[in-house]
C-alpha cells in the first residue's frame, strides 16, 4: 500500500471519529509538502486551525475518552 493511501485513510478515520462526537476541523488532511520530501518519512496529517469552541470540544471528548 503507498503512503498516501495510509494517510488517507487515517484521515478519514480521524474524521469520522471526530464527527461522531460532533466535533469538524475544516482544514483536517494529508501535509501535502510531506509527500514531495527527500527524505522517506512517513505522510503527516495536518490538523489545522480550529475555533476556540471546537478546541473545547476537542478536549473534552479527549478528556472523556480518558476518563477524565
Amino acid at each position: 500500500m503507498h503512503p498516501h493511501d495510509d494517510a488517507a485513510t487515517c484521515v478519514d478515520q480521524l474524521r469520522t471519529a471526530l464527527a461522531a462526537n460532533g466535533i469538524t476541523l475544516p482544514s483536517l488532511g494529508t501535509d501535502l509538502p510531506t509527500f514531495a520530501g527527500a527524505y522517506g518519512t512517513a505522510p503527516l496529517i495536518s490538523l489545522g486551525n480550529c475555533n476556540e469552541a471546537t478546541a473545547r470540544a476537542l478536549t473534552a471528548a479527549l478528556r472523556k475518552a480518558a476518563g477524565q
